[in-house]
């Protein structure tokens, strides 16, 4: 693992490269909305309106058809510092091969609602993911969840198992309680007010780190533009509570006590160069160098699912699927594929 002193040598070269005085000025990123009304997806997107704590809010989705089907589904869900938008390759494939594919925005995320009242939980997720797809005549599908998407996946996967053909984890958070790893607790109002300081360079200087493990493309810029327009114009508040009321989910809401409830043929996807451990920016100096990424945690969670296989993506980071799409997508087909009838 990344020493304290190294990680926090990476990341001053990170400042490094999108502050530079001698650098290129920052894009002006451009205000697009608190439900990124300004920003386009690749498919048209539709709205479910559920109740949150007594008031109407929009879920907004994409289902996106095969051209010819074969019969069955893939639900796609998305990571806390991602939308629906960023599975646009995987959707690509697998609606190629034939799969009908679900792919919504979490409530209080990208194009849904963020209501103030709500007090987020990966079960509320679970359930409303669930009314999604019997919404859609969807019973039963192939559930992919990325990073905290794969957090929610495994939720969905303990409430509704007879829902699930099979369960795909991509670098998923919710392998390690961090709390048991020396991680303190932080309230909603310390988290918002570190939220109200994201922006562009905050932004990339993270995913440089831990995402892309300091190699940057200029495709991810996009998706970096994506997340800081949200927080560009009136809604920034709303935006940055509804980001601090996520992350005090993850932190309190930790599925790593029950892997062993989870049933459902499962594949663990991870890119072995994936620094990601939740929180680690803001524990003490001491303890960062001992928290576990998301590539040392895998092995021991996946021995404690019942039918789970581990997949390493070597030389990929956090986010395989936008990272080298033409690696990950393959992976992807294989581990949704039907697995063969056995004969009686």
């Amino acid at each position: 693992m990344m020493g304290i002193s190294r990680l926090l040598s990476a990341f001053v070269t990170a400042i490094a490269l999108v502050g530079a005085a001698d650098a290129p000025p920052l894009p002006v990123v451009r205000d697009l909305g608190a439900n990124l009304e300004r920003f386009d997806y690749p498919w048209p997107v539709q709205i479910m309106t559920v109740d949150v704590i007594g008031q109407p809010a929009r879920m907004a989705f994409m289902d996106v058809a095969a051209e010819r089907p074969n019969g069955r589904a893939v639900v796609l869900l998305h990571g806390k510092n991602f939308c629906g938008a960023t599975w646009e390759s995987s959707v690509r494939s697998l609606t190629r091969a034939g799969y009908r594919v679900l792919i919504p925005d979490q409530i209080g995320f990208c194009k849904s609602s963020k209501p103030r009242a709500a007090q987020y939980s990966l079960e509320m997720m679970a359930t409303l993911t669930r009314r999604l797809m019997e919404s859609r005549g969807i019973s039963r599908a192939s559930i992919v969840g990325h990073s905290m998407g794969g957090m929610l996946a495994m939720r969905f996967a303990i409430m509704f198992p007879a829902s699930v053909d099979r369960l795909v984890l991509v670098n998923p958070l919710g392998l390690k309680d961090s709390s048991e790893e020396g991680l303190g607790y932080a309230d909603v109002d310390t988290l918002w007010a570190s939220e109200r300081k994201t922006d562009f360079a905050s932004i990339k200087a993270y995913q440089l780190i831990n995402y892309y493990h300091g190699t940057w493309k200029p495709a991810y810029d996009r998706w970096v533009w994506m997340l800081a327009g949200m927080y560009q114009g009136a809604g920034r508040d709303t935006v940055a509570l509804a980001q601090a009321k996520a992350s005090e989910m993850i932190y309190t809401q930790t599925v790593a006590h029950e892997l062993e409830r989870i049933t459902s043929p499962t594949t663990l996807i991870v890119g072995t160069l994936d620094k990601t451990a939740f929180g680690r920016q803001r524990a003490p100096a001491s303890l960062q160098q001992f928290m576990q990424a998301i590539p040392q945690a895998a092995p021991a969670a996946m021995r404690r699912m019942k039918n789970a296989v581990l997949i390493r993506l070597d030389g990929l980071g956090h986010s395989p699927q936008i990272e080298a799409p033409e690696r990950f997508d393959p992976v992807l087909l294989e581990a949704v594929r039907p697995l063969p009838r056995r004969s009686n």
